[in-house]
């Protein structure tokens, strides 16, 4: 009887492993904190890498979360409140230092249109999440690490920018803030790469996959990070707005009725 009972209990979850998920969020939020501070201080690149360990350590949340059975209602609205001070306020306010003041108003517009954006899009994300109205193959929209962390990357790109069109970088930047607010808030559709059905049924591949594009990012990754999250921006309309119709059309053919 006593072995049977204890086959039937669960598992006991330590308290401690409830903290670690919101641990991890708060580290990214800290992160994110120094971001601001290190953009008002003139210090870009310090920036630009509190940012990009923001995205590392927001991906490190949801998957403990969900690793250790410890997701919660408190965790997802206290992520959100992260992501948008981390991936909302601290790009806008480096675009601002950065080259968005000499624009003086407009500039100031198209901060805060990156902020308004990254905001609206957590709230419908949050809607739609609840309401299991989405598939996990997609977001609707560009998430907001991925613009914070694209804003991050272009800043430590700038290396490798021609010295002549260093005097387009203010309105490159400009179009850049706009631009990314606008996907945020779209339709489109981004891969979420929650599914990895791929990797399951080829994990050699993938492994040798992985491994190339690593040593390809450590051999320059202010050039390749920019790179593929430019990559990763170009795929969503491409896929929206030329895959799926065709993929429509063919399936309207095959199945006429």
């Amino acid at each position: 009887m006593l072995e049977e009972t204890d086959a039937a209990t669960p598992k006991r979850v330590y308290k401690g492993v409830y903290i670690l998920p919101n641990l991890l969020t708060t580290a990214s939020l800290f992160s994110g904190f120094l971001g601001m501070l290190w953009a008002l201080g003139g210090d870009f690149d310090g920036a630009a890498m509190a940012i990009i360990f923001a995205v590392l350590m927001d991906g490190l949340d949801g998957k403990v979360a969900r690793l250790t059975n410890t997701a919660s209602e408190f965790g997802v609205q206290y992520d959100s409140l992260a992501d948008l001070a981390a991936f909302g306020v601290a790009p806008a306010i480096l675009l601002w230092q950065w080259h968005l003041h000499a624009f003086g108003r407009l500039g100031m517009a198209a901060a805060f249109v990156f902020v308004a954006c990254g905001a609206l899009r957590l709230a419908r994300f949050n809607v739609t999440a609840s309401q299991a109205t989405v598939g996990k193959k997609f977001f609707t929209g560009l998430p907001i690490p991925a613009a914070g962390c694209t804003v991050a990357t272009f800043v430590l790109f700038q290396e490798f920018i021609p010295g002549v069109m260093l005097g387009l970088l203010p309105h490159a930047v400009l179009v850049l803030a706009l631009l990314l607010g606008i996907l945020m808030v779209s339709r489109i559709r981004y891969a979420s790469f929650k599914e990895y059905g791929f990797v399951r049924a080829h994990p050699f591949s993938s492994f040798v996959t992985v491994v190339l594009l690593f040593s390809l990012i450590v051999s320059q990754p202010r050039l390749l990070c920019f790179l593929i999250l430019l990559i990763y921006l170009i795929s969503g309309p491409v896929y929206s707005f030329i895959i799926l119709p065709r993929r429509n059309k063919e399936l309207l053919r095959t199945f006429p009725g």
